[in-house]
């Protein structure tokens, strides 16, 4: 079912189920396709514990949309959040249902089904088949009295995508399947109030975050994706890793995506650190953010990092050499004593190198993306 790659790290090559009959992980590591077969019925934790979530993210140059819908147990977050670049400002609503346990019925496998929820305010949709997804979103009320709409359609799903199944060495019942699927191309418009925005296949992309999981009460976590139209060198020919199409090689312009992550769970046997070009995957070591520190023994995040000074990215093995650009701090907070949730989704730009499987080193150039620091106490 597994294989050792060049890191050490244990790479998913065949399919199977997720859990064995003890509701410990069958095989954690990393694949490029949702090789596992995860079913709800399998997790033997408490329903209070199961925790499921789809992401969509639809962007260009000018604004982003996201849109949340997650059945944490024993509360479910429905939430839209529309981002102005050109502003710096973003608008974020919410909607939170208590004891969802399973009621939302998010489909077991991010290839195909429907994820959707809707009342006297919010309907959110997202409808996976034949390679398409189409996201359409109704809030009422989003930004004082103005309503927003939106709807997208996504497809050109790259070939490799990222996936990863952790669990907890404290914890074996805790776990988490995630796939991650960058720069995806999109369609669609959105409306608010009287403003009006197209996402137009040239120039828009969209990603999924998908996850299923058991968490652990107390846990941080640092992730940073971007996705756009990058220009490369013309490709060496080499592992099959760095792949290029030839239409991308002769313009010199590239399908880009990145997908860095890590801070829960025990992740000994894999990362999620991944590059995408032109659909290809180009896998990375441990990385690290390099957030510039205020007091590392501060209770929130705002007070322990200075978020909107540049974040130098790298790696440990020399293939990554990231600086991150802030300009907009996504902020989500609050405070129930028992529950606690510290989310800043920081927005801005990439710009450096990564070096492919062949030893190429590809530039990257204001890249549009997002990297963020959450602590959840749950």
């Amino acid at each position: 079912m597994a294989m050792q790659d060049e890191r050490g790290e244990t790479r998913i090559d065949q399919p199977g189920p997720l859990h064995n009959g003890d509701g410990t992980l069958a095989c954690p590591g990393y694949a490029t396709s949702l090789l596992l077969e995860y079913h709800r019925k399998n997790v033997k934790a408490s329903a209070w514990r199961i925790k499921e979530w789809d992401y969509y993210l639809v962007n260009d140059d000018e604004y982003a949309v996201a849109l949340t819908l997650s059945d944490m147990g024993y509360a479910g977050l429905v939430s839209v959040s529309l981002i102005d670049f050109a502003q710096a400002a973003y608008k974020t609503t919410s909607v939170i249902t208590p004891f969802p346990f399973g009621r939302f019925h998010l489909p077991e496998s991010s290839a195909s089904g429907v994820s959707s929820f809707e009342n006297s305010r919010v309907a959110l949709s997202f409808e996976a088949a034949d390679g398409q997804r189409r996201l359409r979103a109704t809030f009422r009320r989003f930004d004082g009295d103005e309503d927003l709409t939106f709807e997208a359609l996504l497809d050109e799903e790259p070939r490799d995508t990222m996936v990863i199944a952790t669990p907890w060495a404290e914890d074996e019942l805790a776990f988490y399947y995630n796939q991650k699927i960058v720069a995806m191309q999109v369609r669609g418009s959105f409306k608010k109030g009287t403003l009006v925005h197209g996402f137009r296949p040239e120039n828009s992309f969209g990603l999924l975050d998908w996850g299923r999981g058991v968490w652990t009460r107390d846990n941080t976590w640092f992730w940073a994706v971007g996705q756009g139209w990058q220009h490369g060198p013309v490709h060496k020919q080499g592992k099959a890793g760095a792949r290029l199409s030839g239409a991308s090689q002769a313009g010199g312009r590239h399908r880009f995506g990145l997908n860095l992550g890590y801070g829960f769970g025990d992740t000994s046997a894999a990362s999620e650190n991944m590059a995408f070009v032109d659909g290809a995957a180009v896998k990375l070591g441990r990385v690290d953010f390099g957030i510039p520190q205020k007091r590392r023994d501060a209770r929130k995040i705002a007070d322990r990092y200075e978020l909107m000074q540049p974040w130098h990215m790298t790696d440990g093995e020399g293939r990554l050499d990231l600086m991150f650009t802030p300009a907009i701090d996504r902020i989500d907070y609050m405070d129930f004593k028992l529950i606690r949730s510290d989310q800043h989704q920081v927005f801005g730009t990439f710009d450096g190198t990564v070096v492919l499987d062949d030893g190429t080193r590809f530039p990257i150039e204001g890249l549009r993306g997002s990297a963020e620091v959450i602590h959840n106490v749950y």
